[in-house]
């Protein structure tokens, strides 16, 4: 897919520029995974278990084949062999290139909502007509959706046990400290839930040949899943993504949808479409629910003298999935007294997988409301706190930052919000006859650089091209390699091509991890300085004013084109993260105990910032999805069944535009060439970690009421 810029200018790195592909997405002609026509597609509902766990005695398609225009229902009896379903591995985890689950494998049912059949038919309608006539009978058996019940069969995974630290006595250290807390804090089960549903449209094009349109956060990741589960060659699966309605990390590996759309594509020798509902999208991966029991202690100026945290997930019977989840505390604030343990439980539900900074945005929001509750037990400000703590060293492994702006970031915050008129006394402010009540907290990511490679052409007409397998999720990443592009041989936009979200493209890591911009957007530089290059040996002496697309016309090849890739940074001894400073005001009517986040601010130090436009729009959303985290996210199960309650967006709340208030994004200023070649270190992350503990301590602050639940829902506070 080419996106073309729409203007003459010539903008570089830091310009405020619009997204290029937005006109097309606001009227429409951007395509979507389920939306890429095919010549005769069939279209496929799934069909979802109704019990936690157990077996299907048996399982009635006939009423199903009679729905006119119903071609096929595939079951575990008569699905088609694949790979994946012999597999032996011993290896469980989530990160592998395996299905979510083994789907139609038997009759095994893992969890509520796993695909039990997949009905097929000319149109959608006829599909979930028939889908509505599929009987199943089950051997229900004992199951577990609680986290606390699960806790007896706590395990700490392998590639887990490294990160349980434990450095000095943090018991003597606890024991004589002038301040200390010893609290268990809780975040609820969270749903990504982005606007489009996960989709997948496979085009047959004969014995051999397949084009996979999918909702999914990388194209080669897709590609190399999809093969290695049917046993295809990878060259001869083509996955695009070219336009992505939002992800946060639901589309790092391909939903079930993809390996349905497949399944009965291989089956029938027939295009397929497959698309999740709303309710479906309940059933596939989730932000885990966390349960953090801490123990923290300060000396009389507020410096940190022990860490103690254990800390817990759920995650699915079926697989493990883990998160960096206690490491961060320790990173943010050097102790010589440390303890980190985690671990995982499993319950029956889907597995877990990556949510908008995973790991981060539990780890570190529960631990900045803990954090509050020790200054308040110290009777320091909780900003003060954070200040006397604020290290230029990784906590963890003493290694210097690149950079860290954190101080800066403090102050610019605090001044622009006011902080210094905060009084400490909770209860002691007031907005009219709402209490108001203001707090603070810090934010810690990965600033993450990943292989990643890019072509750059200039053709004689004087376009030029940049071309990479890189996925755009929202995030911008077609505006930001078309500005860098245009910056680097100085041409204006609308001399920019964008050919992104095609596996057959240049290497690109997944659009996660906040790494997109670092590490696409350095190759995108690279091979934009080759082309340079090329055309400044070109030009010899000649006027510099030559038209570029007559020195390309020159070339053998009628082009001038350039490659580049860029890799990890090697072990240098050196920290790389991004970090900020939220503020939150909260005004809470008392009688009601109805909560308005009034204000938000976030002061981010992301090093240097490509496009503050996108850049600002990303951390608002983080500053959205933190406030939904505070406040209303959360899954609701009824335990007895093991099945969501809430699985629609009328009762899993979110926030809309009536709780959204203020909200302001700062970032200072921090030059750092080591984070990455460009200097860059991605803000996709950064606005949720510390949002949801930022208000959390704001309501404390305004109530007096320490609820250490996430979300604090309206019966918490009365």
């Amino acid at each position: 897919m080419t996106q073309s810029p729409g203007n003459s200018t010539i903008p570089g790195i830091g310009a405020a520029i619009d997204r290029i592909e937005g006109i097309a997405k606001v009227t429409g002609q951007a395509r979507y995974a389920a939306e890429h026509p095919s010549e005769a597609l069939l279209y496929g509902v799934a069909v979802c278990a109704g019990v936690a766990r157990g077996r299907i005695q048996s399982l009635d398609i006939a009423g199903a084949m009679k729905t006119p225009g119903v071609v096929q229902v595939l079951t575990h009896e008569n699905r088609p062999h694949v790979p994946w379903y012999e597999t032996t591995e011993d290896d469980d985890t989530a990160g592998n290139a395996k299905p979510p689950v083994p789907l139609l494998l038997n009759d095994v049912i893992m969890y509520s909502g796993q695909p039990i059949a997949l009905v097929v038919a000319e149109t959608f309608e006829a599909a979930r007509q028939g889908a509505m006539q599929v009987e199943a009978a089950y051997e229900t058996q004992p199951h577990n959706t609680l986290l606390d019940t699960a806790l007896a069969q706590r395990f700490t995974p392998a590639d887990k046990a490294q990160g349980n630290i434990v450095r000095g006595d943090t018991h003597t250290a606890l024991a004589e400290s002038a301040a200390r807390i010893d609290c268990r804090y809780e975040l609820a089960m969270e749903h990504h839930n982005p606007m489009e549903m996960h989709a997948t449209t496979v085009q047959w094009h004969g014995e051999g040949r397949l084009t996979v349109y999918d909702k999914n956060q990388g194209s080669q990741n897709a590609q190399r899943q999809l093969a290695q589960a049917f046993g295809l060659d990878p060259d001869s699966i083509e996955v695009a993504n070219h336009h992505v309605g939002g992800a946060f990390g639901s589309g790092l590996r391909p939903g079930y949808q993809a390996y349905l759309a497949m399944l009965a594509a291989l089956m029938l020798k027939r295009s397929v479409r497959v698309v999740m509902t709303r309710q479906q999208m309940f059933t596939h991966v989730h932000r885990p629910a966390a349960m953090q029991d801490m123990h923290l202690a300060c000396d009389t100026r507020g410096r940190l003298q022990a860490m103690d945290v254990t800390a817990t997930t759920s995650t699915a019977r079926i697989e493990t999935y883990t998160e960096n989840l206690v490491k961060w505390g320790a990173i943010a604030y050097p102790s010589d007294h440390v303890r980190l343990d985690y671990a995982v439980a499993p319950i029956d539900t889907p597995t877990p997988g990556n949510m908008r900074a995973p790991g981060a945005a539990t780890g570190v929001n529960l631990l900045e409301m803990a954090l509050d509750e020790l200054a308040y037990a110290n009777g320091m400000d909780p900003l003060a706190l954070r200040l006397v703590n604020c290290s230029d060293v990784d906590g963890i492994t003493g290694h210097p930052f690149t950079s860290k702006a954190l101080k800066k970031a403090y102050e610019a915050g605090a001044e622009r919000f006011g902080w210094d008129r905060r009084s400490l006394e909770p209860r002691s402010m007031r907005k009219g006859k709402e209490l108001m009540g203001w707090g603070m907290a810090t934010g810690i990511w990965e600033a993450l650089v990943l292989h990643a490679s890019a072509t750059a052409t200039l053709d004689a007409g004087g376009i030029l091209t940049v071309r990479s397998a890189a996925s755009d999720i929202g995030t911008g990443t077609y505006t930001i390699m078309a500005q860098i592009a245009a910056g680097a041989l100085g041409l204006p936009l609308d001399r920019v091509r964008v050919e992104i979200g095609e596996s057959g493209l240049p290497d690109s890591p997944f659009a996660g991890g906040s790494a997109m911009a670092a590490s696409v957007g350095a190759a995108v530089h690279r091979a934009c300085k080759g082309v340079a290059r090329q055309l400044s040996d070109r030009a010899g002496g000649r006027n510099r004013d030559i038209d570029l697309g007559q020195l390309a016309a020159q070339a053998p090849d009628g082009r001038i084109e350039c490659s580049a890739t860029v890799e990890p940074p090697q072990e240098d001894g050196k920290a790389r993260n991004t970090h900020s400073a939220v503020f939150a005001e909260v005004c809470v009517d008392e009688r009601l105990g109805v909560v308005r986040v009034t204000r938000l601010l976030a002061s981010v130090a992301a090093g240097r910032i490509i496009n503050p436009k996108t850049a600002r729009s990303q951390v608002l959303g983080g500053l959205v999805m933190g406030m939904g985290m505070a406040l209303q996210e959360e899954a609701l199960f009824d335990h007895r069944l093991g099945r969501i309650m809430n699985h629609n967006l009328a009762e899993y709340h979110i926030p809309c535009h009536a709780d959204v208030h203020d909200m302001e994004v700062i970032f200072v200023e921090e030059p750092d060439g080591q984070a990455s070649p460009l200097g860059v270190k991605g803000v996709g992350e950064i606005g949720i970690v510390g949002t949801a503990a930022a208000i959390a301590n704001a309501l404390y602050h305004a109530t007096g009421k320490r609820i250490r639940t996430l979300p604090i829902t309206l019966d918490k506070l009365l």
